[in-house]
């Protein structure tokens, strides 16, 4: 009997320690930077790198940014960026490892403010 009070203790603080890890998943430990490539397009559009970075402890799927307004005049890759709702999907839903990142180009004649809005940890 005491034995398993105390696995079944163990195993809540584990479940516990899991879970606060994973509250730190919030949409502000996504970092957005984009960069002008210095490449332009039929002479108008600046070509533009996005790279967005899971700054969280665990991995991370669903993310979706916001991009009022977004357009390009080049085709981005559905499955890196696409409009979803009343945002935008990155990496097709896939889950994107603690530090790593998913990174696409657009061309417009000027760069787009980008912002996570959701993200689902995956602790």
């Amino acid at each position: 009997m005491e034995r398993s009070i105390k696995f079944t203790a163990a195993i809540f603080l584990l479940l516990l320690v899991v879970q606060v890890e994973c509250q730190g998943c919030a949409p502000s430990s996504i970092s957005v930077q984009q960069t002008n490539t210095g490449k332009m397009v039929g002479g108008t559009d600046t070509v533009f790198q996005v790279t967005v970075t899971n700054g969280c402890r665990c991995a991370v799927k669903n993310v979706y940014l916001w991009s009022n307004g977004f357009s390009s005049s080049t085709a981005v890759d559905p499955k890196l960026f696409r409009r979803a709702g009343s945002g935008y999907l990155l990496g097709d839903g896939r889950q994107i490892p603690s530090s790593m990142s998913v990174t696409f180009q657009y061309a417009w004649d000027h760069y787009f403010r980008m912002a996570p809005t959701s993200v689902q940890a995956q602790c």
